[in-house]
């Protein structure tokens, strides 16, 4: 057995026996143990080192809670986590763990150096160190930053497991499984509620299963426990462990994170790692209980430094002594028996130093009856040990004076500042919190959702206390619910009531400057560098957080938040909630992005929406991009060719002869109705009004600031009818748009909006031969140049089906678009592939569609454009109707700065050297030896190289561009500088003459 191990005590399974090696070491714990716990079994405190200091640590807490003792665990090479908190890992067979944040081991560790050079480092030496000389930053400051930053190693292989996610919906949810949240649920299902209660840990009973002493309704705590779990289960309560609620959201919706298979030995075939459940519940009943608060004083952070709380737990429920020989330092009851209970199992009690002058006279009593010494008014000013605590210094304080001290023997402390009641979910849903000055911490005020707060949650104490009002807060829930509860007392014997006093720092009979009193444990952060920021004016304790780290630890402050604001408060001569608190955010504990992702990875991590005719370009080996959500076609290699060759084949195909490519995943919505056409006309910058039926026309559509939001060809089906294209990505952002204004500006428009995107297949032929491809398949349309002209559009059949044609163009070839019923997609494009098989034709890619639309200089939206262009800055000042009264972001036009002279304009660019094809995104710069920082034109937006024209040609958005036409301007790149000539956006086919063929 271990050497502190209590033979037969805690709830862990003393008959068997698991091993687990921490940093390389094996050691032998108990099932049901955690890391933590086993760790304490064999004597061992050391366990990690802190972010800065890199000082040794040993737990703290035995909970979620913990900011010390973080370790890095693996079930084998390709299942490693850093940051995994020691209290809460359950052992399994063959566990690795490993500490974190040293080298080159945990007992000798050079990067404590910092802690020797601690006064360079304090609070905000980065805002003052970094700054100069500016040099430094690139090759000295950052690496070395970029080196320090972090704690652990990050994993090195892809995530092997499986992550579930499912919903749930619920009259009640109890989040919180200790005894105000089991007599709540007991309540609620009593009188008929469906009930889910979660908790974060293996078992259920939170602070009584470190209080088996306790008797509840006539049975020992453990006794009462088992009886009321097993009548919630058969009344039906989802009981659920290992599950910790993470976010609180709006409409009472719950996010649970649920760990499955950490804990087991072997993981099941297929068994997912964790879940997430996303609750809907009618009502919500928080009884998360309270966190315990250290205690702020000189050296307050060494290994075997343990809440008293947490002593309790370990040795109630993992039967686990924390020492030898203790000192207990508080200022609340609760650690007296802590004291009590380890003194009765054996462990030497040196002392209760307790701050207060008079502390409570029956505990006075059992101290005496077990021969504990009693130091009251007492505070700590010293401790000694470097692994370990070996001592602390204690001095009497009468009258706000300290007098001689004395030194105690020790191997563990035992802290207690109070408790703090756990209200970060309530926060969640922007619940307001009150100031509690005789408990010295926040309450819950007003609440948001519907929702309870149960027991310690709201500052009660004592398990008479918290039974009781956890009953009341499950009755109240039945009662809104609409169902009959009855009301159960909980008579309770050997309560362990009590109380308090609030403290910030205990006084110490050193300089300030001499002492080190430690406020966040994992940032080292301490009262001095609190009290810094606000002689440096951080008055707001949001900004008192962010200047000194404080509470940004992966405990996300839990521990420090309180005492870093009483600290903050005594400073600033405030009271606490003057200065306030800062915002408690999901998740409440760190999470895994696997728990968040769900099924969401690899091949299911976003949807991948394929056209009808995407199983024809896979069996025809064509190379795939994603655009938007949709697999497009990026190119059809032929045996031998790369992606350049390919798409120069393709393109030259195209212009000579006749391409063919699947336009499926452009935006559609039919616009119909008596207003249509007065609703075209206020959405997009064009006139629709006197558009013909039968005719289509390139439409501009802005948002409220006047830029170009997205385009399209919209063509005029009848008098009451538009059939609107949008871009492939912003097929719903339209839609969303035009169904805002529909609803909430324009209500009175008798107009319907309907999404056709996925209703029709969309075969684009452009080329000279393009028509003769076409002609032969249709029926009920003539085809030919005079009947058909360009931007028409008209319904007939292809290859016998019904089709929607119309005769566009977004290369500058003969062009059409044909528009079938979706699941007639592939059966029309293989016949229009048997038609063209004469002339050649060749299916092309969204890489080959790009190159052909450059040349022509046509725009792509989000490319071409990037939230700030104008119309006119996109060279589309054509496409604006000067006699429109008005549109969506017409006003915004005539703003100063969107007509101002300077303005990036679109532009072509050739560059000197037609081999040089110019990166996308490159900068623009007029003169490259001009002094850094370099004044930048602007950038380039597209860049190909042209088969058809026999160079690479560029598009760019340049400042004043359309002014310097045929001037020289310079794009560095890493390869070297490069001279380009700023030229029109039409490089080929200016007049346009092709398209009429």
């Amino acid at each position: 057995m271990s050497a502190y191990r209590v033979k037969g005590a805690g709830r862990v399974n003393h008959d068997a026996p698991v091993r687990f090696t921490f940093d390389g070491k094996s050691y032998t714990g108990l099932r049901g143990d955690t890391v933590a716990s086993a760790l304490l079994a064999h004597g061992v405190h050391l366990m990690g080192r802190s972010f800065k200091y890199h000082r040794p640590r040993g737990p703290l807490t035995a909970g979620s809670e913990e900011p010390n003792a973080l370790i890095g665990t693996a079930r084998d090479k390709s299942r490693f986590e850093p940051n995994t908190r020691a209290t809460v890992q359950e052992l399994r067979q063959g566990l690795v763990t490993e500490s974190q944040n040293r080298s080159p081991n945990l007992k000798f560790d050079v990067g404590a150096i910092n802690d020797r050079l601690h006064m360079l480092f304090s609070a905000g030496f980065y805002y003052k160190t970094f700054m100069w000389p500016r040099s430094f930053w690139d090759k000295v400051y950052e690496p070395v930053i970029r080196a320090a930053a972090g704690l652990g190693r990050p994993p090195t292989e892809l995530d092997p497991d499986t992550y579930a996610s499912r919903y749930a919906h619920t009259d009640l949810l109890v989040v919180g499984a200790g005894p105000a949240g089991i007599a709540a649920a007991l309540s609620a299902a009593r009188a008929g509620a469906r009930v889910i209660l979660v908790d974060e840990n293996p078992e259920m009973g939170g602070s009584l299963l470190a209080d088996p002493a306790v008797t509840i309704d006539g049975k020992k705590a453990w006794g009462w426990l088992d009886h009321s779990l097993g009548e919630l289960a058969e009344l039906g309560v989802k009981l659920m462990t290992r599950t910790t609620a993470i976010g609180y959201y709006h409409q009472n919706m719950i996010g649970l994170a649920e760990r499955l298979t950490d804990h087991l030995d072997e993981v099941p075939e297929g068994a997912p790692r964790e879940r997430m459940w996303r609750v809907r519940a009618k009502q919500v009943v928080l009884a998360q209980g309270a966190l315990e608060k250290p205690l702020v004083f000189n050296g307050n952070d060494r290994p075997g430094i343990m809440l008293a709380g947490a002593a309790q737990t370990y040795l109630h429920r993992y039967g686990v002594r924390v020492g030898d020989r203790a000192v207990i330092l508080t200022a609340h009851d609760s650690a007296w028996y802590a004291a009590f209970d380890l003194a009765d199992a054996g462990t030497t009690i040196e002392a209760i130093v307790d701050t207060r002058e008079e502390p409570r006279s029956d505990l006075r009593a059992e101290a005496e009856r077990r021969g504990i010494k009693v130091l009251a008014g007492y505070t700590a000013t010293e401790t000694a040990g470097r692994l370990r605590i070996r001592s602390v210094k204690v001095n009497p304080v009468k009258n706000g004076k300290i007098g001689e001290g004395r030194t105690l023997q020790c191997d563990c402390l035992l802290v207690s500042g109070g408790w703090t009641p756990s209200l970060h979910l309530f926060s969640h849903t922007k619940g307001t919190l009150k100031w509690d000055p005789e408990g010295g911490a926040f309450l819950p005020d007003r609440k948001s959702e519907e929702c309870e707060i149960a027991g310690a949650g709201r500052g009660l104490w004592g398990y008479e206390a918290v039974l009781s009002d956890g009953s009341d807060a499950g009755a109240n829930v039945a009662e809104a619910l609409g169902l009959e509860p009855q009301r159960s007392p909980y008579p309770v014997e050997a309560d362990r009531t009590g109380g308090g006093v609030n403290v910030d720092e205990l006084p110490n009979d050193k300089k300030p400057s001499h002492t080190r009193s430690f406020v966040d444990y994992q940032n080292d952060v301490t009262a001095k560098d609190i009290r810094l920021a606000v002689r440096e004016g951080m008055k707001s304790i949001e900004h008192v957080k962010r200047y000194t780290t404080n509470g940004m630890a992966t405990d996300q402050g839990k521990l420090s938040n309180i005492n870093g604001l009483l600290i903050a408060s005594e400073a600033l001569g405030k009271s606490p909630p003057q200065v306030g608190l800062t915002t408690f955010r999901p998740p409440y504990t760190p999470t895994t992005f696997g728990t968040f992702a769900g099924y969401h990875r690899g091949s299911h991590f976003e949807v991948t929406r394929k056209t009808p005719i995407d199983s024809w370009a896979e069996e025809n080996g064509a190379v795939f991009e994603p655009v938007s959500q949709w697999r497009r076609a990026w190119y059809f290699p032929q045996a031998g060719e790369d992606m350049e060759a390919a798409v120069s084949r393709e393109c030259a195909a195209t212009r000579e002869s006749v391409g063919i490519f699947d336009a499926s995943t452009l935006g559609k919505i039919e616009v119909v109705g008596p207003d249509a056409a007065e609703f075209m006309n206020r959405m997009y910058t064009n006139p629709w009004t006197k558009l013909a039926p039968g005719r289509t026309r390139y439409g501009v559509l802005l948002g409220e600031d006047g830029y170009v939001r997205d385009d399209g060809v919209i063509g005029r089906l009848s008098d009451d009818m538009f059939h609107v294209t949008t871009t492939t990505g912003g097929a719903a952002r339209v839609l969303n748009m035009m169904e805002d204004y529909l609803q909430t500006e324009w209500p009175d428009l008798k107009v319907w909006l309907t999404s056709t995107t996925e209703q029709w297949a969309v075969i684009a032929l452009n080329g000279p031969n393009a028509r003769k491809v076409l002609e032969p398949l249709v029926e009920g349309l003539d085809v030919s140049a005079d009947a058909f002209a360009h931007m028409s559009v008209a319904d007939c059949t292809v290859a016998g089906v019904p089709a929607r044609l119309f005769r566009l163009s977004f290369t500058g070839e003969l062009g059409f678009e044909v528009n079938v019923p979706a699941r007639y997609g592939r059966q029309v494009w293989e016949a229009l592939m048997e038609a063209g098989k004469p002339y050649d034709i060749c299916p092309y890619g969204t890489e080959t569609m790009h190159v052909l639309r450059a040349e022509k200089g046509f725009i792509i939206v989000g490319q071409d454009t990037d939230g700030t262009v104008t119309p006119d800055d996109a060279g589309l000042g054509w496409a604006v109707g000067k006699k429109k009264l008005d549109f969506v972001g017409m006003r915004s036009l005539k703003r100063p700065d969107l007509v101002a002279d300077g303005r990036k304009q679109l532009v072509g660019l050739q560059t000197e050297d037609g081999t040089i094809k110019l990166d996308e995104g490159a900068q623009i710069v007029a003169d490259p030896d001009q002094p850094k920082p370099m004044k930048m034109l602007g950038h380039v937006t597209s860049s190909y190289r042209s088969a058809a024209l026999g160079r690479s040609i560029a598009m760019a958005l340049i400042e004043d561009g359309r002014t310097k036409m045929g001037e020289t301007v310079y794009v560095p790149m890493p390869d070297g500088v490069h001279r380009a000539t700023i030229t029109s956006t039409t490089f080929y086919d200016p007049e346009g003459e092709r398209v009429k063929l």
